[in-house]
């Protein structure tokens, strides 16, 4: 046996040991398994370059967790270490096995594959335990099974063991601080979360199952001794799909890793795009389209990033762009490190390039879509609309290359790109100054009657709703010259698309003077301004719109993208149609019956626009009954 101290160099003296290591204490376990599973990669590139030529065994990763105990050992089956070997990759804490792996094996067959720094990933088992020792026996031929233990102290010792089979034990004595580790749940979510599809088969299991001893050893009584034995199961997939060529998988396939990825999800992706790029960096992943919802926040933190098939983290805010955190999948990548910090990954050269390269990607696999079955495309239109108008408002380069497939859909249930729109409603919808004018509704149901006289009249109309249609609208007016956008009740259909032509008014002056009044009365004059307009007999004797403006300032600042909303209160125009014939005769009537009237008609109009409400709903029904039962 020997002692001495770890040789802590200068330059690592930051928060290497115990629980300064990580901030998130259970990443010791997928730094542990990590390094078994990297020494167990070794082996076989070795094997591979014919420098081992031992017999390999069953290769994999054992985490063994013995309750009673309280200790908690990760066992590989790898290429092990001499005495020597634990000096320099455990006692010199500022050398890297895996970097100096890599070195010498570089350009050779399966040396890419290494994970990496295993002396530091080490020191994180001191996290959770008071004691732990490595029990290892090296694959070179005549090595001596070694034993290496610390309390955490720079002090250590090594002594020689029996141990029969190659490979390593990590054991850890769990510190009290770290009860919550003594617990096999515990310890499978963390195995599911950070294991899940390492390269390695990852067995887990507790010392819970007991039998006579093999060898017939007896107790104090003379009993044969009771044993625990070890019962592990496996808890990854060595091969996720995303390892897999996409030729070599099926639609099934693709679904079968959603299903697995999301266990608790019901709703199918529409689709999937499979990232594999060796360069200018290594990417690899898969990409899923989900049914987006209207609540955009609830998609979020469904990316899963991993480095060699080891799991980092869920929120990938700084390897995609914002829009792509809707999606769902994974993306694997050796450029990034397994421990990062959101300033590495906003300034690293890789990490752009690979968010960029991953725009595109999305943006060419929707473009593609697009032209292979436009019918099949316009089908998802109402699933795909939110993520590609959200994708265009945040990021230019991909609103650019979105512009020939993001589709606007009529009350027809026509779809269209906006160029061939504009086109469409060019000869009819262009007012005298020149400008078309796209007349939408964001409620086709509750603007019923807006948009039928829009029809009447032979105009258009297109379908824009969801939580992002204010900001989308002006998006698409920035984008094209001498287009503005006005929702059907906005204002009259003569004042949307003016077109210069003027209807003379049926009623005089002085009729006009006697009428508005009667109106101004009838509603709350700080909600409502009444103006007086010549319209088509034809068309309602009374509108309420809302200025698009100031409705769309408010409607942004409600989705968090307008700074005008305290500046804008809620305000309607009450537009009176005095060419309706019913004017003519209320001008006739005598009060109290003209003022019941006009309650009626404003009343009415506020109804058809879901203004009504309380009080005035209550009162609007019984007078309406009353009026029935007197006629």
């Amino acid at each position: 046996m020997r002692t001495g101290q770890i040789n802590v160099q200068t330059e690592n003296i930051f928060p290497i040991i115990k629980k300064f290591l990580y901030s998130d204490h259970e990443i010791f376990l997928r730094e542990l398994v990590s390094n078994a599973v990297d020494a167990t990669q070794k082996l076989k590139v070795l094997a591979a370059n014919g420098e081992y030529k031992g017999d390999l065994g069953d290769l994999k990763v054992e985490v063994l967790l013995d309750r009673e105990a309280k200790t908690l050992t990760i066992r590989d089956y790898g290429i092990g270490m001499t005495d020597e070997e634990i000096d320099k990759y455990i006692n010199q804490i500022a050398f890297s096995g895996a970097e100096e792996f890599v070195n010498q094996y570089q350009g050779k067959e399966g040396a890419e594959q290494i994970i990496g720094h295993f002396g530091l990933g080490f020191y994180s088992a001191f996290m959770v335990a008071e004691r732990v020792q490595i029990r290892t026996l090296s694959r070179h031929e005549g090595a001596k099974a070694v034993q290496w233990e610390s309390n955490g102290s720079p002090e250590f010792t090594i002594t020689e063991i029996e141990k029969t089979q190659r490979g390593t034990d990590i054991v850890l004595y769990l510190n009290e601080e770290a009860e919550e580790f003594n617990d096999k749940n515990r310890i499978q979510g963390i195995l599911s979360k950070y294991c899940k599809f390492l390269p390695i088969p990852v067995f887990f299991g507790t010392k819970t199952e007991y039998i006579d001893s093999p060898e017939g050893e007896k107790d104090d009584k003379g009993n044969v001794k009771r044993v625990a034995i070890e019962v592990p199961n496996q808890v990854n997939n060595v091969k996720p799909a995303w390892t897999i060529a996409p030729a070599s998988l099926t639609e099934e396939d693709y679904q079968s890793f959603y299903r697995e990825l999301y266990p608790s999800t019901f709703d199918a992706p529409l689709f999937n795009i499979h990232l594999n790029v060796d360069y200018p960096f290594n990417l690899t992943g898969i990409l899923y389209f989900p049914k987006i919802k209207e609540n955009v926040e609830v998609q979020r933190n469904k990316i899963n990033l991993y480095s060699n098939q080891v799991f980092i983290t869920d929120s990938v805010e700084e390897i995609v762009p914002e829009f792509l955190t809707l999606l769902h999948g994974v993306i694997d990548s050796p450029d990034i490190p397994l421990n990062v910090s959101r300033s590495y990954l906003q300034s690293d050269s890789n990490v752009k390039k690979i968010s960029s390269h991953i725009t595109k990607k999305v943006a060419d696999k929707l473009a593609e879509m697009f032209q292979k079955d436009r019918k099949d495309f316009e089908e998802k239109w109402n699933d795909l609309y939110l993520f590609v108008q959200y994708g265009m408002l945040s990021d230019e380069k991909f609103a650019e290359k979105a512009k020939p497939f993001a589709l606007v859909k009529n009350t027809e249930g026509s779809f269209f790109t906006m160029e061939e729109y504009l086109e469409k409603i060019k000869a009819l919808q262009t007012n005298k100054s020149e400008e078309q004018i796209v007349l939408y509704t964001s409620d086709a149901e509750g603007q019923f009657s807006y948009v039928k006289q829009a029809k009447d009249r032979g105009y258009d109309v297109l379908v824009l709703d969801g939580p992002l249609a204010s900001h989308w609208i002006q998006k698409l007016e920035q984008q094209q010259e001498k287009v503005r956008f006005s929702r059907v009740d906005s204002d009259s259909l003569d004042k949307l698309i003016d077109k210069g032509e003027e209807i003379p008014s049926k009623l005089s002056k002085s009729e006009e003077e006697k009428l508005k009044p009667l109106f101004e009365e009838a509603v709350n004059k700080e909600k409502y301004t009444v103006q007086l307009e010549s319209m088509p007999e034809s068309e309602a004797p009374i509108l309420i719109t809302q200025p698009e403006f100031i409705r769309r300032m408010m409607e942004q600042q409600r989705m968090g993208g307008g700074g005008f909303y305290g500046a804008f209160p809620e305000m309607y125009q009450l537009v009176i149609n005095e060419n309706h014939p019913v004017m003519s005769k209320l001008l006739k009537m005598k009060s109290p019956r003209q003022k019941e009237t006009v309650k009626q008609l404003v009343d009415l109009a506020m109804l058809s626009q879901g203004l009504l409400k309380g009080e005035a709903l209550t009162d609007f029904i019984h007078r309406s009954v009353n009026g029935m039962v007197e006629s």
